[in-house]
């Protein structure tokens, strides 16, 4: 989603300005007080005379974001995109899952897609969904983008946090060495993360 405004906002007894923002995962309020609503604790939206109101299960925030604004909002929250939005994929594409063991994940592919996921990378991939633990595993990075598309993308997904025995910089340095370059962060699940790799434009 990716929207931010400066508004007044009132939530469980408390108002005051300062800076509301829109992202995928959810609202957030920085200023006077600070809050941030999942899009999974949305109980409702509703639109009142440029005002936002969402409603939780502690309470209704109301965004006074103006005329302008307020419907935008509402519609992007009433209708979030999916993981598989954020990740670019669409019907018809070639996609292939190296590694990849959330099958959960694949039977969404396979609903998107139109076909399940190859577990092999065959040519002309559209997207490579590439599960890595370690940094020795992102040394297959240089096999795996001869499959791919020269527009296409690999997506690293990776544990996050404590559980990560990788950093930023090794993902980085290790698509930067198999001529691939990191140009998108996405949040994969609760416990993963996942980074877009792709062919620089000017090699393609």
């Amino acid at each position: 989603m990716g929207s931010e405004a400066q508004c007044k906002v009132s939530f469980q007894g408390k108002s005051g300005e300062g800076r509301a923002y829109l992202e995928s995962e959810g609202l957030s309020f920085r200023g006077a007080f600070r809050f941030n609503i999942p899009v999974k604790n949305v109980l409702g939206v509703t639109v009142e005379q440029g005002t936002l109101k969402v409603s939780t299960a502690e309470g209704v925030a109301s965004f006074a974001l103006g005329p302008e604004l307020t419907g935008k909002w509402a519609h992007k929250l009433k209708n979030p995109r999916s993981l598989l939005d954020k990740l670019g994929v669409k019907a018809g594409q070639k996609i292939a899952t190296v590694g990849m063991k959330d099958e959960a994940f694949r039977e969404q592919l396979t609903a998107k897609v139109g076909a399940a996921p190859s577990t092999r990378v065959g040519k002309d991939s559209d997207i490579i969904f590439f599960a890595v633990e370690t940094a020795s595993d992102l040394e297959r990075l240089t096999a795996l983008q001869q499959g791919l598309k020269r527009d296409g993308a690999i997506w690293v997904v990776r544990p996050k946090g404590k559980a990560s025995r990788l950093t930023d910089g090794e993902v980085m340095g290790a698509a930067k060495a198999s001529g691939l370059t990191v140009v998108k962060v996405a949040k994969f699940s609760e416990t993963h993360t996942a980074e877009k790799l792709v062919i620089p434009v000017g090699l393609r």
